[in-house]
């Protein structure tokens, strides 16, 4: 007989629409968690829902949205925090919009920040877990990535910071790191690149830089993990009863987050190789 949801732990997914926060709301669901997913649209809402997926229609950067997750959950055990809702675009510093990177930052960061303020006062008494999904991009910032590296930088930092104010309440502060994942993420992330408007000047300079970046991360995604590798791992992360600080997912993470080690210009020649067979043809 399964529990009421008013008695099951809740875990809370945000970006649970598609991907890795999709994959990782069935997989809490399956393991006995009354999962909130939350996703931006109705009829995403009625993709997800199933048997222990209770959909929340869920901006993160709308603050009622947020106050009404709270008011949602209040004085129940909440298990977990996954802070998985993201946007990216693979794109030179120089042409990216400040408009555009401000809208990043709102998502990737302060949306993340705001949910998570939200949400402290259950999760310390309930002593839960906040996993921030974060990315092999949090670790080495690519050419063209500057934008969503920074983001994912920034929450690595606040992730480590919150640790320290929360671990002596009981609250774990996790935070996992995919690299190549089969997700609809990489198809946005081109179309928002294929929207960009670059001066005659900058598509000069950068064009085939794109170009590359870009066939590069999809040769990536087809040889990556599927969706559900990554939902595991978070998965884990919440019910291990010694969670680690950090997990990655794919062997392009665990490598990455190794080499980044090396002296910077090592790393720029290893990563400027690996690109180069990706530019376009001469």
């Amino acid at each position: 007989m399964t529990a009421s949801p008013e008695i099951q732990e809740i875990a809370i997914v945000t970006g649970a629409s598609t991907g890795i926060g999709a994959a990782t709301a069935r997989e809490l669901a399956r393991r006995g968690f009354h999962v909130l997913a939350g996703v931006r649209r109705d009829r995403d809402a009625e993709a997800i829902r199933a048997t222990g997926i209770e959909p929340v229609i869920l901006d993160i950067t709308n603050p009622e949205h947020i106050q009404a997750l709270a008011t949602r959950v209040r004085g129940r055990a909440l298990r977990a925090l996954v802070n998985n809702a993201a946007v990216q675009a693979n794109v030179p510093i120089e042409a990216f919009a400040l408009d555009r990177w401000r809208a990043m930052f709102e998502v990737n960061l302060f949306g993340q920040i705001a949910v998570t303020q939200a949400l402290l006062p259950d999760l310390i008494a309930s002593e839960g877990r906040v996993v921030n999904i974060s990315s092999v991009g949090g670790k080495v910032a690519m050419a063209a990535y500057g934008p969503y590296a920074a983001t994912k930088f920034a929450l690595e930092a606040v992730s480590d910071s919150l640790r320290r104010e929360l671990s002596a309440f009981g609250v774990h502060v996790i935070v996992v790191e995919p690299g190549a994942v089969r997700t609809e993420m990489l198809g946005r992330a081109i179309a928002a690149t294929e929207e960009l408007v670059m001066t005659p000047e900058q598509r000069q300079r950068y064009g085939n830089l794109v170009h590359a970046v870009n066939e590069q991360a999809i040769s990536f995604t087809k040889s990556g993990m599927p969706a559900t590798a990554a939902a595991t791992v978070i998965a884990k992360a919440i019910t291990a009863h010694k969670p680690r600080t950090r997990y990655t997912v794919g062997r392009e993470a665990a490598l990455l987050t190794v080499v980044r080690f090396l002296p910077d210009r090592m790393l720029d020649r290893i990563l400027a190789a690996a690109l180069r067979p990706h530019y376009p043809k001469q």
